[in-house]
Order: structure tokens, then sequence, then C-alpha cells
């Protein structure tokens, strides 16, 4: 694909704008898109830039990053805006010092706070079980909460229909 720009050379940045709801699609060679946005354009492009990237910006999806006083890991001494500079921490306890700011960027790049990991194909199967009973657990417990006890019975039997099968699958391998 050619610069839509220049028409000269190819098209090496795919430059995507949206405006008030109306998104713009431009591909370019490298020459015009640093006309068109003087940025630095890196050939190899780290988490950590994305991270620091996003951080300078100051804005991590609905929240802003404000820092009303600078933060210091006690331990290693690396302050906020450094890391937000940088994008890597000092030490583990980084995480535990910047945590609460880190979160709206986590939920954003990952989608979630937790970490799911993935899972092993032989094995994925009881793992999946035992996440979907601790899940269950959980709901049981916010039904009994909530006094929502026809609920928090279905619940009970769908948990104890779950172990059942389990139990049957388990002694049908021992045979």
């Amino acid at each position: 694909m050619q610069c839509e720009e220049c028409g000269k050379r190819p098209a090496a940045v795919h430059i995507i704008k949206i405006d008030n709801g109306a998104k713009t699609d431009m591909h370019l060679c490298e020459v015009c898109a640093l006309q068109k946005n003087p940025i630095t354009l890196k050939a190899n492009f780290s988490m950590q830039d994305l991270v620091a990237g996003i951080l300078k910006s100051g804005s991590v999806g609905p929240f802003k990053v404000d820092i009303v006083h600078e933060v210091k890991c006690d331990i290693c001494g690396l302050s906020y805006s450094k890391f937000k500079t940088s994008g890597k921490f000092g030490c583990s306890n980084c995480y535990k010092v910047f945590g609460d700011r880190l979160n709206p960027l986590f939920k954003r790049l990952h989608g979630n706070i937790i970490h799911t990991g993935k899972l092993p194909s032989k094995a994925g199967s009881k793992i999946k079980l035992d996440r979907e009973i601790e899940r269950l657990r959980q709901e049981l417990q916010s039904a009994v909460n909530n006094e929502e006890y026809e609920k928090a019975a279905e619940i009970r039997d769908r948990i104890r229909d779950i172990n059942s099968e389990e139990q049957e699958e388990h002694d049908g391998q021992l045979d």
C-alpha cells in the first residue's frame, strides 16, 4: 500500500484518529507521518514504552492521573513521576506503593486487575471446574447475605451437580 499523503513511498504507519465519534484511517510513510505528527517512531517498541506513554498522557481510561504529593517507594526511593517517565519499577515494593494509581492502568491494558492466566490443555478442564465452583460459592454467599434463599438453593444444587459429575469422572478414570 502506498502512502496516502505523498503517494511515493510505501505506507509504514497506520494512524487511526477518532474525533467526536468520527473515525479516520490514514496510511502514511514514515516521512509524512513525522510531518503530520512529529513523534519519534521506534521499531522496537517495548511494554515499558507503552506504560510510560499512557502515564505521560495523564489519562488512564475515564480516570485522570494527578499527583497531589510526590509518592516515593520507601525501599528503593523511586518516585511516581520517575516511574511515569521510565515505565519501570525500581523494586518489588514499588507495585505496593503505586498500586492504587496502577489499577486503572492495568484494567485498561488487560481488561482486568486480577491475573487469570492461561490454562494448560490437559489440566484445563479441572481448573475450569474449580474456578466455576469457586465463582458459584461466592454467588451463593452473596445470595445468602441478601436473603435470596431460593436463588441460594438453586446455586447450591448446581454446585452439588458439578461436584457429583466431577466425582463420577474421577471414579470412571480409576476403573
